[in-house]
């Protein structure tokens, strides 16, 4: 059982709840079940759901090729398998590099961030630079902008891909069948726990590669092969250019010289190469090993190496989108050239329903149009699988983010059952609110999805990558540094995203009217600019002000990792919560509670009964959760693999540059 509520405020309650097991039901026949109900029924029937550390961390139990494979999957939600084929429709294959960037971001979460994470003790991001800086104002703040960031760039991206898809599919009703989804997502989600989303997310995974790897098949075999798609991608240009009073310039239609290079002009291109390596690793910094959807699933690993292997295989699973979604894309424009690389208003009107451009349609153009009939139907599934697999680890940790680090505040004195009915009540509002943004995500960027969200997280991830990054690699900043830093940092952020919304991203044929100065820096370069200013902040303020002494750091940043010293918490003083009755314990008059009640309780895992452990007990698995020990033997075997690894992703960039 994880930390429960963070190390130092509940620690009355972190232990109690290692050995409260569902006892295990009968096995059940499923092999005529949908394929969703597999790992809600195992999640439901074999993981601990009525404590925090079960729900959200999944008992500190996970090995290596679940968490690998959650990992990937969920990062790669439908929002990949739209915005990379339709960005790659559009550009070409440099968009890939943002997929192979992850290989090396992967080695350093592994290797350098969730070790400290681990040995912090800590359930959330927020609660680690509570733990580093003290305080509570920087907590509740990166939790606000991090959802903010959730529904902004993952949740409303996810949700509009789906809808892509499930309207050229299935001619449903966009928002009848989002709400379908939604509910069915939120369905295991909230009544699973992370245990369900990583078991379901891992079989999720196997289903996305097959049927991706299948389309991936038919698509080469239709227009060639790789040889022939050069050549026929550069000749892919829409049939209508000018409608009599508006005729559109060469460079809208046509595909672009540099398509089958992964680095381009650093002034010109779409893509600047200076961008893609600095300005892409400061994102991919931000995503990969500060964000809470990514490291929750390194923490649920049951040792350092099983974690470090996760994110081996994670990296070499990110080889696959250039193939499976980057170049389908680009094939899916050579066959269906008029609608997928429109460029007149009213023709993109009549491809997609949306005027700045119609790139986003090209993968679920190419299922619906391509694959036969029964194939059809795999690829569906495919679609809804990393829909859901994404949608549901989003929903999970940011439910966790949203009870650990606000709601706790609001209500000091919350005990165990009522955060739990208020994590799951958040996921409905995420929903809501995710919904009412998605016509702002349709016509942002030109129509490219992708580039829209990439472009959110430039503007507002950062300062965040910022503040980790210096927190555990430079123990001279402080809280005040810190709290300014992000200040700053959001401010500067702000000013570009609003501005850009206020006057529109327009598109090539009707460019927006956005200053130059402003909206002609491309995201990428803004995002190298406004790190630099956030450390610069960062630094400045905590040089000005009082260090923060080492005997509140230790185990807290790299240099004094290893320390065995015992740590001051810089919130040691604050009251701590009265202690609750333990979770395990049968509560007075259990029996007389109606049918109803009992049925919710063991629905929503409330309710799971099991032995106490003694006080020895909770402080040998205190001491067991905070160890980053390895077997000499397999830390060499995954040393190894994360070299070869970082060999791979060298050789892919410079196959391709």
């Amino acid at each position: 059982s994880p930390l429960l509520c963070g190390a130092a405020s509940r620690p009355e309650i972190a232990g109690q709840q290692a050995e409260c097991h569902f006892s295990r039901w009968p096995s059940r026949r499923v092999d005529m079940l949908p394929w969703m109900c597999i790992g809600w029924q195992h999640a439901m029937y074999t993981t601990n759901r009525g404590t925090v550390g079960g729900f959200f961390l999944a008992g500190r139990s996970m090995v290596w090729w679940p968490i690998g494979a959650s990992l990937f999957a969920s990062n790669i939600g439908s929002g990949h398998f739209v915005g990379l084929a339709g960005t790659g429709a559009a550009a070409g294959i440099a968009i890939g590099g943002f997929e192979w960037n992850a290989l090396v971001l992967v080695v350093v979460l592994g290797w350098m961030f969730v070790p400290i994470y681990i040995k912090a003790g800590v359930v959330t991001m927020p609660e680690y630079l509570r733990k580093r800086f003290g305080g509570k104002r920087i907590q509740v703040y990166l939790s606000v902008l991090s959802l903010c960031l959730y529904i902004f760039t993952k949740i409303s991206a996810d949700i509009f891909s789906g809808a892509i898809f499930i309207q050229l599919a299935m001619g449903l009703n966009i928002y009848v069948a989002i709400i379908l989804l939604l509910v069915i997502t939120a369905l295991y989600t909230i009544t699973g726990g992370l245990a369900a989303v990583i078991y379901t997310d891992t079989l999720q995974t196997f289903i996305m590669l097959l049927g991706s790897i299948i389309l991936a098949v038919f698509a080469f075999k239709e227009v060639g092969g790789y040889e022939e798609l050069m050549d026929k991608y550069m000749k892919a240009i829409p049939s209508l250019v000018s409608n009599g009073s508006v005729a559109v310039p060469e460079q809208c239609y046509s595909p672009r010289p540099d398509a089958f290079q992964i680095f381009r002009d650093p002034i010109s291109g779409d893509l600047p190469w200076p961008g893609l390596i600095f300005g892409l690793t400061i994102l991919a910094l931000w995503y990969w090993c500060t964000d809470q959807v990514i490291v929750q699933r390194c923490l649920s690993g049951k040792n350092m190496s099983h974690v470090k292997a996760g994110c081996i295989l994670c990296g070499y699973l990110k080889l696959l989108p250039m193939f499976l979604m980057v170049m389908p894309g680009m094939i899916s424009r050579v066959l269906y050239t008029d609608d997928v690389a429109c460029v007149l208003p009213e023709e993109c009107m009549r491809a997609c329903g949306t005027p700045v451009g119609c790139s986003n349609i090209a993968y679920p153009t190419l299922v619906v149009r391509l694959m036969p009939d029964g194939l059809r139907g795999l690829m569906l599934s495919v679609m809804l699988a990393s829909l859901m697999s994404s949608l549901t680890s989003i929903f999970n940790s940011a439910s966790t983010l949203f009870t650990m680090d606000i709601y706790t505040k609001i209500r000091t004195k919350a005990k165990e059952r009522e955060l739990m009915i208020i994590g799951r009540l958040f996921m409905l509002v995420l929903i809501g609110v995710s919904i009412a943004w998605v016509p702002i995500v349709q016509s942002a960027q030109s129509g490219q999805l992708f580039d829209y969200i990439q472009s959110i997280t430039s503007y507002l991830g950062p300062p965040i990558a910022a503040v980790f990054f210096l927190a555990i690699f430079c123990k001279r900043v402080n809280e005040q540094g810190a709290f300014w830093g992000l200040v700053v940092g959001l401010a500067v952020g702000l000013s570009r995203m609003i501005t850009e919304f206020a006057y529109g991203t327009g598109s090539c044929v009707k460019p927006s009217n956005c200053p130059d100065i402003i909206c002609k820096v491309h995201y990428l370069y803004f995002a190298i600019i406004l790190f630099t200013v956030c450390v610069v902040t960062i630094l400045s303020v905590s040089f000005l002000t009082k260090p923060i002494d080492d005997v509140h750091l230790y185990r807290l940043c790299w240099t004094l990792r290893n320390s065995t010293e015992e740590r001051v918490d810089l919130d040691a003083g604050e009251a701590e919560l009265p202690k609750e009755e333990e979770a395990c314990q049968e509560e007075p008059g259990k029996a007389s509670l109606a049918a109803f009640s009992t049925v919710y309780n063991w629905f929503c895992g409330l309710d799971q009964g099991g032995p106490r452990l003694s006080k020895e007990e909770e402080e040998a698995m205190q001491q067991k959760l905070s160890d980053t020990t390895e077997d000499p033997f397999w830390r060499r075997v995954v040393n190894m693999n994360a070299i070869i690894l970082l060999a791979v992703a060298v050789f892919c960039h410079g196959f391709f540059a």
